[in-house]
């Protein structure tokens, strides 16, 4: 397994890189806007396709790298479904796996430090954005956080993990990289106490400073969904409440971007063919199914997935390889079967 533990020392942020092996899809925790060069300088060097970008929460002392990281790899964003993001990929809930090549990692709602914060589990180690630090905890004073929601997080989550699960947290501001459960359990100086009450009075004490940068960070991080407009536009746009007549009529074909848990979880529309993103390029590619589609049908071909997010990307890409009766769905089925 690829493993590597990036840092920024303008804002003390880790991000992690994790892929099965070179040459892999590779996936990004917590990305800082500031060294997006740097993460596909590495991606290149160790022949890595970035296919996935996670971020824990809604960031209010970094500008989140995910939006210049998918416009540069068309790589898949990814945030819990609690977020007021404007648009990611796919949002995930409590217990969702997100898959990488053979990797996966399960996401785990750890609301507290904010209202849409989450830990993600991967056999021997959890990444626990700003949940739990290496002898310490994330604030819980801002963006609707709760103190007592992280104590919960915290004591009926991630502390039920065995104690040599690895801890690497969402900052460090000692230098510390790495810890365990049962470390942390023992010697970090905010879980030290005996009641939830106690952990609620303890962290009110804190009176903390706002972030540096959260003016600026919290604004833009909440708007780094890729605008649709151009596409819209451009004609490349098919609104939801035509999909039912298209399909009655014949006049289109629908193809399903999502991955099969995302399919299993939210449901589909039907008809349809899958095609999983990931598998995109290819499929678009001489002699792929969507290119002889696309090429051979006379139906529109309308491609969807959760948002219009990877829709979008896709329909961008098939245009620029001269397929031009490919349209993307508009807000993806979340719109669709909003009118449902």
């Amino acid at each position: 397994m690829i493993f590597r533990q990036l840092f920024d020392y303008e804002t003390w942020t880790y991000t992690y890189l994790l892929a099965s092996s070179e040459g892999a899809d590779a996936i990004l925790i917590d990305p800082v806007l500031d060294r997006v060069d740097r993460y596909l300088q590495l991606l290149e060097e160790l022949n890595l396709n970035l296919l996935k970008v996670v971020d824990t929460h809604v960031h209010a002392d970094h500008i989140t790298g995910m939006g210049a990281l998918r416009d540069r790899t068309r790589c898949i964003t990814i945030m819990g479904e609690q977020s007021k993001v404007n648009l990611v990929s796919q949002r995930v809930s409590d217990g969702e796996t997100i898959a990488v090549g053979d990797l996966r990692l399960k996401a785990i709602y750890t609301p507290g430090h904010t209202d849409d914060s989450y830990c993600f589990l991967m056999d021997d180690r959890v990444f626990t954005g700003d949940t739990l630090f290496i002898r310490g905890t994330g604030r819980t004073d801002f963006q609707n956080g709760n103190a007592g929601d992280q104590y919960d997080s915290i004591w009926h989550k991630l502390l039920t993990l065995p104690d040599d699960t690895l801890v690497f947290p969402g900052h460090d501001y000692k230098g510390d990289t790495v810890s365990t459960i049962g470390e942390e359990r023992k010697f970090n100086p905010r879980l030290q106490v005996s009641s939830r009450e106690e952990y609620i009075d303890l962290m009110a004490d804190l009176k903390l400073e706002n972030p540096r940068f959260m003016d600026v960070a919290v604004p833009a991080n909440l708007r780094i969904g890729l605008s649709q407009e151009d596409i819209d536009q451009r004609g490349w746009s098919v609104e939801p409440q035509l999909v039912k007549p298209g399909l009655e009529k014949s006049t289109i074909v629908l193809v399903d971007l999502r991955e099969s848990s995302e399919r299993e979880a939210k449901g589909i529309i039907e008809p349809c063919l899958h095609s999983p993103y990931k598998d995109l390029e290819s499929a678009l590619g001489p002699g792929g199914l969507l290119n002889e589609l696309a090429r051979t049908s006379h139906k529109a071909v309308v491609f969807y997935c959760a948002y219009g997010e990877r829709s979008a990307m896709a329909v961008q890409m098939s245009r620029n390889l001269g397929l031009e009766n490919t349209f993307h769905l508009k807000g993806g089925i979340a719109a669709f079967q909003a009118l449902n």
